[in-house]
């Protein structure tokens, strides 16, 4: 199984003036965020506004990506929504296209029962040998992932971990505790990575890392050295920044930040719009108090 590795970035997807996806800007964007800390990167999830763009568009996006970064980092690829045989159709077509592995996102809108979730996400990891990452996102979706669903989908050879965004602590540690040897946590929100890192999780899909990708792994750096609170004197500067990107509906407020600090990856698509100026007057002051790691041309 491919090693996706601690800090992953939700990336965003650029788009050109006219709304088309703009490919040549998705590998510089890539390279950037590897640049400037990212282990790999999430492509086609939710900062990457998947729900806006077709099967075609996911699908060069994804070897786009990958064909830039080679190696050098994973490409976890958005295969899924709440069509199975929709999901395992996409998921076979992008392991042809080389990613490395899969982001295995919990229905939304049908809403199943714990028993349909599992067998979603089975019958879809077993029509690949991609590893999946699943994704529990119960803002989004309005359906959570229970415990004993996910420990049992992390008895499937490769279903290797799951990004955690449900904001349920004691939830969570239960997974860390109770999920076998090499599944793994990810934080699916920048303002828990060190509660969950603290309490045993492995790295956090990140979408702040789109611009502070250095400063978020320096964070993580001091937990896995024990440097406990230094590392928590990070959280604390990083948290206003970690809250402002989600004053708005993601990725509205990451795409706007990442614009503003002068690379340009167009607004975002319909149904998504641009902030509105009562959020910019908030906003900006807040990421005037950090540095940019993105590397800016």
């Amino acid at each position: 199984m491919a090693e996706l590795g601690r800090l992953l970035t939700a990336m965003v997807t650029p788009f050109t003036e006219d709304g088309e996806v703009n490919y040549a800007k998705a590998r510089r964007l890539a390279s950037g965020l590897l640049d400037s800390g990212s282990d790999g990167l999430v492509i086609g999830g939710t900062t990457g506004e998947a729900p806006s763009m077709n099967n075609e568009e996911r699908l060069r996006l994804f070897g786009e990506v990958k064909d830039e970064i080679g190696d050098r980092g994973a490409v976890v690829a958005g295969t899924t929504d709440n069509n199975t045989r929709g999901s395992i159709q996409l998921s076979v077509e992008a392991e042809r296209v080389g990613v490395d592995a899969l982001l295995l996102t919990v229905p939304a809108y049908n809403k199943p029962p714990q028993e349909g979730l599992y067998r979603h996400f089975r019958a879809i990891a077993e029509s690949v040998s991609l590893p999946g990452l699943l994704y529990n996102v119960p803002s989004r979706t309005s359906l959570n992932m229970e415990a004993a669903t996910t420990l049992k989908l992390a008895e499937i050879d490769n279903i290797i971990g799951v990004k955690e965004a449900s904001s349920m602590p004691d939830q969570i540690t239960n997974v860390i505790e109770g999920s076998p040897d090499g599944f793994r946590v990810w934080s699916g929100n920048d303002n828990e990575t060190f509660s969950i890192m603290c309490t045993g999780g492995f790295g956090v899909v990140s979408v702040a890392s789109n611009v502070i990708g250095l400063q978020i792994q320096r964070m993580m750096g001091l937990i896995l050295e024990g440097e406990i609170e230094s590392a928590a004197r990070e959280h604390r500067r990083l948290l206003p920044i970690f809250n402002a990107l989600f004053w708005v509906t993601n990725p509205i407020p990451i795409k706007y930040a990442v614009n503003r600090a002068g690379f340009d990856v167009g607004a975002p698509r319909l149904p998504m719009v641009q902030p509105p100026n009562d959020f910019k007057a908030r906003f900006d002051p807040i990421m005037d108090r950090y540095d940019i790691d993105l590397p800016i041309a």
